[in-house]
């Protein structure tokens, strides 16, 4: 599959607009990793930090949930299933038979990764409601098979003894440190996920997500590029899941239950269907959210749920689509003012 930007083998007309687009994006991820560097100097809190770490980690499964949802059109209630199983494989490789971190945690996306393309080959030739079931029947499965199986998972009280992250003998042992390692996977997934939607899979993924059949029609082999997003978001859970595993040393398997897949579909809905800097702004703002409720305990659930029926309302395009609605009405309202200024439709100009 070729992903490289803008492959469609023309250089003008649609070329040039996916190149324009690319090069938008690109900036845009640049600006969100300057802000990322600078966040940690701004907060300066031990307890922000560890908030601000989460999101980054739930991000990296959003995009790539976004990937599969917004993009593909394909519904998956298991990624909370992936993230645990990736969690799961590097802990016990790395804290049981004392393999070095680097490999166990590349072990991790890997399995993660070929348990997704064997649950794919099958489930990915259903549709509809009857995928998201299908998806959701694996992710419980899991669940069930993470509390059950207690000589390896340590059961309903979790895994712990996990070592912290160490990367090619560079051991990364303070908060602000990991921070920035998640942070740079973060942006190493937007970059990849970016180059994907940019070229000709993703123009694959867009035409079988408006109609399979127009696309198949259309000589798409839509089996294969339906496989291949379903892997490679399995494969960004993975890796959000392996870095989580060493972030906080214990693992449980209530953090990997179905409210947690639900969590992240409502991450991606939310965030924006097809936006990438949405999902990334839905992980944030729904990681984020419970924290400022904590403050009113005995209403939290009910403040939780009002605030999400009301953005659902009033953001019908998610809160990307809410925010460039507003950046768009700024920009117009700076024109008209500055077209008053230079004498435009009030007739003061100087001349």
């Amino acid at each position: 599959m070729d992903v490289t930007p803008g492959s469609s083998g023309s250089k003008t007309g649609s070329g040039s607009s996916v190149d324009s687009g690319y090069g938008r994006d690109m900036r845009w991820l640049g600006g969100f990793l300057a802000l990322l560097l600078v966040a940690p100097l701004v907060i300066g809190n031990n307890y922000h930090l560890t908030v601000l770490t989460m999101c980054c980690l739930h991000a990296m499964v959003a995009v790539g949930l976004n990937l599969l949802v917004g993009h593909a059109g394909q519904i998956s209630l298991g990624h909370a299933g992936f993230y645990g199983l990736a969690a799961y494989t590097t802990a016990g490789l790395s804290a049981t038979l004392g393999l070095p971190v680097g490999a166990s945690m590349a072990a991790g996306v890997g399995v993660t990764s070929g348990v997704a393309a064997l649950i794919g080959l099958p489930a990915l030739k259903l549709r509809g409601h009857y995928l998201a079931m299908a998806t959701l029947g694996f992710g419980i499965i899991l669940s069930i098979l993470f509390n059950e199986t207690v000589g390896l998972t340590g059961g309903p009280s979790g895994f712990t003894g996990i070592p912290r992250l160490s990367l090619a003998g560079v051991e990364f042992t303070s908060d602000l440190s990991v921070f920035y390692l998640i942070a740079a996977c973060l942006g190493l997934v937007v970059w990849l996920s970016f180059n994907i939607l940019h070229s000709r899979v993703g123009r694959a993924l867009r035409a079988l997500h408006t109609s399979e059949k127009a696309a198949q029609a259309m000589g798409i082999d839509i089996a294969r590029y339906k496989l291949f997003i379903f892997v490679i978001s399995a494969a960004f859970a993975g890796l959000a899941g392996v870095l989580y595993a060493h972030y906080l040393t214990f693992i449980a398997p209530a953090s990997f239950g179905f409210l947690f897949s639900v969590q992240l579909i409502v991450m991606v809905v939310l965030g924006g269907m097809t936006s990438i800097p949405g999902s990334i702004v839905g992980a944030f703002f729904l990681t984020v959210l419970p924290e400022f409720l904590r403050a009113f305990e005995s209403i939290e659930i009910l403040l939780f749920g009002a605030i999400l029926v009301l953005c659902m309302m009033y953001l019908p395009d998610g809160l990307a689509g809410g925010f460039d609605r507003l950046w768009r009405l700024a920009w117009v309202r700076l024109g008209r003012t500055g077209a008053r200024s230079d004498g435009g439709p009030d007739g003061e100009g100087n001349g």
